[in-house]
C-alpha cells in the first residue's frame, strides 16, 4: 500500500525537473558578421577557408554548438572583396601568359552562383534528400533542404545571402528526434547598427534592396 505514493511522487518529481544536461537556448548576435540566430549556449567560432565555385578562398567563420547527440552550426562566407581578388587572380594569370577561359574574370558568376554551390556542396555528401525548396528569411531568399543521413540522423540546412556574405545554417538530430525548429527558423540579419532586417518585398543579393518594412 505504500508503494502506490512512493511512485507517484517520483512520477511528479520526473516531470517537473528538467534534464541536469540540459541547455539554455539564447539569442545569439554577431554584428561582425551581421546576423542573429538561436544556439544552446555560446557557439564555439573558428576560422576556414571557402573555396568557391572557381577555385578562390574566401575568408570564412563557422559558429558551431553541440547540446548531446543534436549538432548546430552556421557558416559565414564573406564574398565581399570577391571582385577585387578576381582581379588580380586575372592579371596574375594574364602576367603569365595565360589566355581564354583562364583568364577570364568569374566574379559576376562566382557571386550570383554562391546559394547554388553550396547547395551543390551538401547534395556531393551523398545523403538523401528528403526535402529542397525555395526558402527566404525576412524576404531574403534562399533555399532550404532536409537529408536523411546514412546513421540515421537527419539534417537540416538553409542558405541564404546577403550584402555579398554567404549564410550556410545546418542542423543535425540523432534519429528519432524532432527537427532543431528552434535554430533553423531563427536566422535574422543585421543592419551596421545591429538592427535586424525585414524587406518588405523579395531580396535577392546583388539586385538594389528593397524598401524595408523595419
Amino acid at each position: 500500500m505504500r508503494l502506490i505514493p512512493l511512485i507517484a511522487a517520483t512520477i511528479t518529481l520526473a516531470v517537473l525537473t528538467p534534464p541536469l544536461f540540459a541547455q539554455d537556448w539564447i539569442e545569439y548576435e554577431n554584428r561582425g558578421d551581421f546576423f542573429s540566430i538561436n544556439f544552446p549556449g555560446d557557439p564555439r567560432v573558428r576560422d576556414i577557408s571557402y573555396r568557391t565555385e572557381y577555385s578562390l578562398p574566401l575568408p570564412a567563420r563557422v559558429y558551431s554548438r553541440e547540446d548531446g547527440q543534436d549538432r548546430y552550426s552556421i557558416t559565414v562566407v564573406d564574398y565581399t572583396n570577391l571582385e577585387k581578388m578576381e582581379a588580380e587572380r586575372v592579371k596574375k594569370c594574364q602576367a603569365a601568359g595565360g589566355d581564354g577561359d583562364s583568364c577570364n574574370d568569374h566574379s559576376s558568376t562566382d557571386l550570383r552562383g554562391a546559394i547554388i554551390h553550396a547547395t551543390w556542396n551538401f547534395l556531393q555528401r551523398g545523403s538523401k534528400v528528403t526535402h529542397f525548396s525555395y526558402s527566404n528569411v525576412d524576404r531574403v531568399e534562399g533555399h532550404e533542404l532536409q537529408f536523411s543521413n546514412t546513421d540515421g540522423s537527419r539534417t537540416f540546412a538553409s542558405i541564404h545571402m546577403h550584402e555579398n556574405r554567404l549564410y550556410i545554417v545546418e542542423g543535425t538530430v540523432p534519429a528519432g528526434s524532432p527537427p532543431p525548429a528552434l535554430f533553423q527558423q531563427s536566422l535574422g540579419f543585421l543592419d551596421k547598427e545591429g538592427k535586424r532586417v525585414r524587406y518588405a518585398t523579395p531580396y535577392s543579393n546583388g539586385f538594389p534592396p528593397p524598401r524595408r518594412d523595419r
